[in-house]
């Protein structure tokens, strides 16, 4: 074998192994063959927003077909909420109000991080989302990170986009966001 080939292999090696890596969520590998659900539960920075989905009653449906795009907040976006915040919405009786919450971060479809930009584009700097719940989220770009503002005007940045799930795709925001 000459340098040349060598040097090929090598480059061949070191795609075909980039290429087999996923994306890693709160320290864990995703899965693009997995859910929503079944990748979410093992991201030690989604142990809140698993709770809250597992306390809404909305595991089925997140690990149903969808395809559903997820703007999944971290734990630290849960603990700049106001204190006992997550504690109110996780009480059984205030179930309709946390399925509100969680299907506002919902978006029906699958949405990359490039079809966000090219909607961005095409709406001249700010792109409507319709989630889930009825409500809207509108997408802008803050550098080269999607940034959101929801119907109260607070305002979360994707963090991390386009982890691919058998029936949707995740984008981290670092920030809750609020339905009217």
């Amino acid at each position: 074998m000459n340098r040349s080939s060598i040097l090929y292999a090598i480059g061949a090696a070191v795609l075909v192994a980039t290429a087999a890596m996923n994306p890693v969520v709160g320290g864990k590998e995703m899965f693009p063959a997995k859910n929503i659900v079944e990748n979410a539960v093992n991201s030690a920075d989604h142990t809140t927003l698993v709770a809250a989905v597992k306390a809404a009653g909305l595991v089925e449906t997140l690990s149903g077909p969808g395809p559903f795009t997820v703007f999944a907040p971290v734990n630290t976006a849960f603990d700049k909420l106001p204190m006992g915040t997550v504690d109110t919405l996780l009480r059984p009786e205030n179930k309709d109000t946390l399925v509100k919450v969680l299907t506002y971060h919902v978006v029906a479809g699958r949405l990359s991080a490039a079809d966000l930009a090219k909607q961005i584009k095409a709406g001249k700097g700010k792109a409507m989302l319709k989630t889930v719940s009825g409500g809207t989220l509108w997408a802008g770009m803050h550098g080269k990170a999607v940034m959101l503002t929801d119907e109260k005007g607070g305002m979360s940045m994707v963090t991390q986009a386009d982890v691919f799930q058998s029936n949707g795709v995740i984008h981290v925001v670092d920030t809750v966001m609020m339905p009217k």
